[in-house]
């Protein structure tokens, strides 16, 4: 059985820094890859950061590039996302998730089998 359960969000200021942590259950092969998402109200969840561990790859989003850093911390069975210089367009719920079955490092949604509940990340000017 795969769980993902998130935590670290908050409210925080413009050009503030806040670290997500993803503490993860889950056989190797369920989790090759892993990847943080984040979904604004009536929108689609989209991608923001993607790692392989065993690949040493990570991917970004665009409009994060720069700001956001994934890694991943196996001894500890925790995913993290650092973000810093965070923006009001930050603020979404914020999701982990892993994947197994594709081939490549990838932001798609549909990649992924197994999500967290999700965490709030509220960024205020």
């Amino acid at each position: 059985q795969v769980q993902l359960v998130e935590s670290g969000g908050g409210s925080v200021q413009v050009g503030g820094s806040l670290r997500l942590s993803c503490a993860y259950s889950a056989h190797p092969a369920s989790r090759k890859y892993m990847a943080w998402f984040r979904q604004f109200p009536d929108k689609e969840r989209e991608g923001v950061a993607a790692i392989w561990p065993t690949l040493g790859r990570t991917f970004y989003d665009n409009s994060v590039q720069g700001r956001f850093t994934i890694s991943q911390d196996d001894a500890k069975n925790t995913l993290y996302l650092q973000m810093s210089d965070l923006k009001p367009e930050d603020t979404a719920m914020y999701y982990c998730a892993a994947g197994g079955t594709y081939a490549g490092l990838t932001l798609d949604p549909a990649k992924y089998g197994y999500w967290g509940q999700g965490t709030q990340v509220t960024v205020s000017s």
